[in-house]
């Protein structure tokens, strides 16, 4: 059900076997994500939010692209999305920063203590919530 797997199978022409599965999420994964014996990182470190559908419509008719999917009676925000309308992805913030490729990562760019990678978050959290 997810867009880029179904995507890769239609681009690579292939059956979506468990193992073809298996190997596109590996592959799409890993174009996405930091390799932690390479670069140091705190992992997909956002949850994607969920709003009640009337703040949807509200955020929609400001962002009608914004990336989003059903959750019961609520909608499931896409906070890469967010976190990309912001311009964090790729932004280097002194000892952390935020992967290039994904920008739910949170990236050690040396020696980035646990108060600067929970600082630099509160940082994306607090632009996420003024621009939305």
């Amino acid at each position: 059900g997810y867009k880029e797997v179904a995507k890769h199978f239609e681009e690579n022409n292939t059956e979506p076997t468990i193992k073809n599965i298996n190997n596109a999420i590996i592959q799409i994964r890993s174009s996405k994500l930091p390799d932690p014996t390479v670069v140091g990182n705190a992992g997909s470190f956002f949850k994607n939010p969920v709003i009640e559908i009337s703040q949807f419509e509200s955020l929609l008719n400001k962002f009608p692209d914004a990336i989003h999917y059903p959750s019961g009676d609520e909608i499931k925000l896409a906070a890469a999305w967010l976190i990309d309308q912001c311009g964090f992805k790729g932004m280097v913030h002194g000892n952390t920063g935020s992967y290039k490729n994904q920008a739910l990562i949170i990236i050690n760019n040396g020696n980035a203590s646990g108060i600067e990678v929970l600082e630099y978050s509160q940082i994306i959290q607090k632009s996420v919530k003024e621009k939305f």
